[in-house]
């Protein structure tokens, strides 16, 4: 495509100053875009991407790399509108697609795929979830013994986590469990043991998980004629929240474009708030300096979300980081409401006072689904939850169990993933324990005949199932016959009709979860193949049906109640943030190390709020099941990040107990009362 010299000035006019300079900075050089909250990056990211359409660039070769698929949907959508509207097309015209927009993995799953022969994968290798992926590790574990030591061996979510944060941190086991998990550190040994058997069991099953898909990717481009074929597919690389990334995907970048030519990364290392899932902040903050010549740093500071008011307290939070891009934060938006600190007695009170000033907004026109609650854990919720639900206040719940962990769903998925894949132990051996008389030792006899076979479907077909289940093992076989010829997308139909008999045998409340299967059913519907499905699904579940409270969806409006971490990138007219104390925000088991970012964390929550901010600050919590000291309240301290200086731009308001008994606070007097008591048994 021509390079247009002059593009219409309609696609650029809505750009400020700083965005227009990241739109067209010269490719030939890396940039790191530093994207303060709600400063327009998608917009100015989208925008980018026209630009170098306009100046040449194949969209075939672009590749734009996101951390959830609704992100790169999103993102893919706005950049084909500054396309269209660049290249002059009218609206009924479809502007060209860019088929290599998708999050890290998505794009890793395409490219193993492709590449499988060369690797060792057969291309239908199938992508554990992080729940199946916790079942394999917990059977390498039982088959090791490691449960029966003197000692606690961590258990299955433990070791898949430290497995996790050692492969995506690119960091030795030793110095993981030294630094994150120091109490497993003298299983270090049995560990290795471990995880080596894992992943001789991946392979055996042709399974991966999560880690693997980045693992695989950065190896590969650790092969120079591997890397060199896929560095020559894209002449552009473009990632979004690069603060999130961890040290596989920093590396997988670079390596990609060695000489940072075509790399444009957008971030904030403000809002650096997943270290937990090894996310490293260093990748940010030390960017330009990967690059000779050094990358350009531009940032963009004009908030089009939040009042001027909210942003000046917010930017008092941030400063207090240890190390960071320097920016600061302002709007168009002058004054506006000043956040609140608002002291409470305690949870209760809390809880009541949130209820009570919801409703007061709402009333005021500020409907429910524009205001949320935020917390720190979602443990942090539960009185504010009883409030709710007893003055029946629909709510919906981010943060809680994904629509992939409910039983129902894991069956019928399952079955599928057996299908696609005959050497999917872990599929078969839930899927086959759903027959009557199918206990965990045949399951296991079944696991062990299709592990030997040099042809699992021959052998599927020959296995005998006990008397008790000879009947329904015939229709299992009869129904996963059918599905290995696969006929998609009727074959969540097919598998849907052998499942449904058993969902309500296994379940009381049936009809609620067939309906989540048809959801599925729909989801299906929308993907090309069986493999894309499984792999999509896998890799970016929709949220639960389960997390919803309070029937929210037969109600016209309810309120967001969620962690920060599912906050981010959201954005709400009044946010209330629970809790703002020490031991919660910062949490109590962050650690010296962790301490910048629980203060990320909660700059994260502040510039969720557009118009309205209440930071709740309970005195006391009752502490129960403390065997040492009985259940007791303790008493707790304003979060050290709501310095004086951040306090000083803050409302501080001390509304009375709404469990008051008179208005000065004290009972009437009764001296009697006691010697009556006394007298009951005279």
């Amino acid at each position: 495509m021509s390079k247009l010299a002059d593009p219409p000035p309609a696609l650029f006019e809505r750009l400020n100053p700083e965005q227009r300079a990241a739109v067209d900075h010269d490719a030939a050089r890396a940039l790191l875009l530093v994207a303060g909250a709600g400063s327009g990056k998608t917009m100015t990211l989208a925008a980018r991407v026209a630009r170098l359409v306009l100046d040449g660039a194949d969209p075939q070769r672009l590749l734009l790399l996101t951390f959830s698929r609704r992100a790169a949907v999103e993102l893919e959508r706005r950049a084909a509108h500054a396309l269209r509207d660049a290249l002059g097309l009218p609206a009924t015209r479809t502007p060209p697609r860019l088929p290599w927009a998708g999050t890290f993995h998505s794009v890793a799953a395409r490219l193993l795929r492709e590449h499988a022969a060369a690797i060792g994968l057969d291309e239908s290798f199938t992508i554990l979830d992080r729940a199946d992926a916790e079942d394999l590790i917990a059977l390498q574990r039982e088959a090791l013994d490691l449960g029966s030591t003197r000692q606690r061996f961590p258990l299955k979510g433990t070791c898949l986590a430290i497995y996790s944060r050692t492969v995506n941190s690119a960091t030795p086991l030793g110095d993981v469990l030294r630094a994150h998990y120091p109490w497993c550190a003298p299983h270090e040994d049995a560990l290795k043991t471990l995880f080596g058997a894992y992943a001789r069991a991946k392979l055996q099953q042709q399974l991966l998980d999560y880690d693997d898909l980045l693992l695989y990717w950065a190896r590969m481009m650790d092969q120079p004629a591997l890397a060199a074929a896929l560095a020559a597919r894209f002449d552009h690389v473009l990632v979004d929240e690069y603060q999130d990334t961890n040290r596989l995907q920093a590396a997988i970048v670079r390596a990609l474009r060695p000489d940072g030519r075509g790399v444009t990364v957008v971030g904030d290392d403000a809002q650096a708030i997943y270290g937990f899932r090894a996310a490293e902040l260093r990748n940010i903050l030390d960017f330009p300096a990967q690059y000779a010549p050094p990358a350009a740093v531009l940032t963009l500071q004009r908030n089009y979300r939040s009042t001027q008011a909210i942003l000046d307290a917010a930017n008092a939070v941030i400063e207090q980081a240890a190390e960071r891009h320097a920016k600061r934060l302002w709007s168009e938006r002058a004054g506006g409401e000043r956040p609140q600190l608002v002291t409470v007695a305690d949870e209760a009170a809390q809880a009541h006072w949130v209820a009570d000033r919801v409703l007061e907004r709402r009333e005021a026109g500020i409907a429910l689904k524009r205001q949320a609650v935020l917390l720190r854990s979602a443990a942090h919720g539960a009185a504010l939850e009883l409030e709710l639900t007893r003055r029946r206040i629909p709510f919906v719940k981010f943060g809680g169990l994904r629509f992939l962990e409910s039983a129902h769903v894991k069956d019928l998925l399952s079955l599928l993933r057996w299908a696609h894949n005959p050497r999917h132990a872990l599929a078969a051996f839930r899927v086959v324990q759903l027959l009557p008389g199918v206990g965990g030792a045949h399951a296991r006899r079944l696991l062990d005949t299709l592990a030997a076979a040099a042809d699992p479907d021959a052998a599927l077909q020959a296995w005998r199932a006990p008397a008790a289940a000879r009947d329904d093992w015939a229709q299992l076989r009869e129904v996963h016959a059918a599905l290995r010829r696969s006929d998609w997308p009727h074959d969540v139909e097919r598998a849907l009709g052998w499942y449904a008999p058993r969902l309500e045998q296994l379940h009381d409340d049936a009809a609620a979860r067939l309906a989540d299967l048809r959801q599925l059913q729909q989801l299906a519907a929308a993907h090309g193949s069986r493999e894309r499905f499984l792999a999509e699904l896998t890799l970016d579940p929709p949220a639960a049906s389960s997390d919803e409270a309070g029937e929210p969806l037969r109600d016209e409006d309810y309120l967001i109640v969620s962690t920060i971490h599912a906050a981010k990138g959201q954005e709400w007219r009044a946010v209330y943030l629970l809790n703002a104390v020490d031991g919660c925000l910062p949490s109590d088991l962050a650690g010296r190390d962790g301490l910048d970012e629980e203060l990320r964390l909660l700059y994260v929550a502040m510039t969720r709020a557009r118009d309205h901010l209440d930071v709740l600050l309970p005195q006391r919590f009752y502490v129960t099941q403390q065997a040492a000291r009985g259940d007791r309240h303790v008493y707790a301290l304003r979060s050290r990040f709501i310095t004086p200086q951040v306090a000083a731009l803050c409302d501080a308001i001390a509304p009375p107990s709404p469990f008051a008994t008179s208005a000065g606070g004290a009972l009437p007097a009764a001296p009697g009362l006691a010697a009556g008591v006394a007298a009951m048994w005279d």
